[in-house]
């Protein structure tokens, strides 16, 4: 990224309305490129395009350099999640059922069981409280997930999109950008640790309760998860 860039990024961030002008007609192409992935859905071009331009403009908003990833790998995610999110709170997107009911089963669960034990509920008890097994309990949790869950910081003030940054091209991430598949083949501890660590933002130390390890078999597990999913987001 060029100094000229960030500078007009800094600009367009204190609510200069040239410089977001501008920012965002040299960035119109990245924004229809998220943008047709969602043709087809019920809404004009032209009006997702304005969606998108939306998240664009909080994606500036929300920018900082010092993430140590490239804009458009943070604003692209910002840009979809703001499409996504319309089209969910509009009927037009919708997660299963069965996976609708799975999550409402396992936060009823897991509230409860916080209120009898007085601490997070390890894994094992959550899956004998709503007979689902962790891998189920994983997955409701992972489809039910906002868009905008790799931008989440978690305990340590890491996010799991900068944690997997790398110089890949925009059209690889707009293929990746849920990380949905690479998570699926995950083996479970190692899903269930990203899980707590990105989506649900706890320490490692935390997850080391919850998983019935220790702090530095949550560290490897976390490693290894990693640098599968870096592995994937990089591609052959």
């Amino acid at each position: 990224m060029t100094a000229g860039t960030l500078d007009l990024l800094a600009l367009a961030k204190q609510g200069d309305e040239a410089a977001t002008a501008q920012v965002l007609e040299e960035n119109s192409g990245l924004i229809w490129a998220v943008v047709r992935r969602y043709f087809g859905k019920g809404v004009e071009p032209d009006d997702l395009y304005q969606l998108g331009c939306l998240g664009f403009i909080k994606a500036v908003r929300g920018f900082d350099a010092a993430y140590g990833t490239q804009f458009s790998t943070y604003a692209v995610p910002k840009i979809a999640g703001e499409i996504r999110r319309y089209l969910r709170d509009n009927g037009l997107i919708k997660v299963g059922r069965t996976i609708r009911e799975q999550s409402i089963s396992i936060y009823t669960a897991r509230e409860r069981l916080r209120a009898q034990l007085g601490r997070e509920p390890a894994l094992s008890e959550l899956s004998e409280a709503t007979g689902l097994s962790p891998e189920e309990i994983a997955m409701a949790e992972l489809a039910a997930a906002p868009p905008d869950s790799l931008q989440q910081e978690n305990a340590d003030g890491l996010t799991l999109e900068s944690t997997l940054a790398s110089p890949v091209t925009e059209e690889h991430l707009l293929e990746r950008i849920a990380l949905r598949s690479a998570i699926d083949a995950l083996p479970e501890q190692e899903k269930e640790t990203v899980l707590l660590r990105f989506y649900k933002g706890l320490t490692q130390q935390q997850c080391a309760k919850i998983l019935g390890v220790s702090q530095v078999q949550v560290s490897r597990l976390e490693k290894r998860a990693i640098e599968k999913l870096r592995g994937e987001m990089a591609g052959p």
